[in-house]
């Protein structure tokens, strides 16, 4: 009985890693800029240094094939409907190309699952 607990939880750690996986890769990243000002005070000769924090965020999704496309999360959405002149192939039936960021994203109509994604393909 035991033994097949055992069992049981090991396929689903199996199962279920690619999918944790995949979503931590297309987390959006912060960045984190730290600047400094320094201000002399010509009255009474002081140096005040002020440092300030600046957090940028990175909102360019990182795609993969696999996960479930959502537009809310694309940055410049466009159906790409000249997919001859950035040199991509035709898209198979079922499918269109679209554009989030520099990157041209293939994507099922029904389901929005991703086929495949071409990096920098539009610019």
């Amino acid at each position: 009985m035991f033994r097949k607990i055992l069992m049981a939880l090991a396929t689903t750690t199996l199962v279920a890693s690619p999918i944790v996986s995949a979503q931590a890769q297309a987390a959006p990243q912060h960045r984190q800029e730290v600047t400094r000002k320094v201000v002399k005070h010509k009255a009474n000769g002081r140096t005040v240094v002020k440092k300030q924090t600046v957090v940028r965020k990175d909102n360019h999704r990182r795609w993969a094939k696999g996960q479930r496309f959502d537009r809310r999360y694309a940055t410049n959405y466009r159906v790409v409907n000249n997919y001859r002149d950035y040199r991509l192939s035709a898209p198979p039936r079922g499918y269109h190309w679209v554009r989030s960021g520099n990157d041209a994203v293939l994507i099922a109509i029904t389901s929005g699952l991703i086929g495949a994604v071409v990096g920098s393909a539009i610019r």
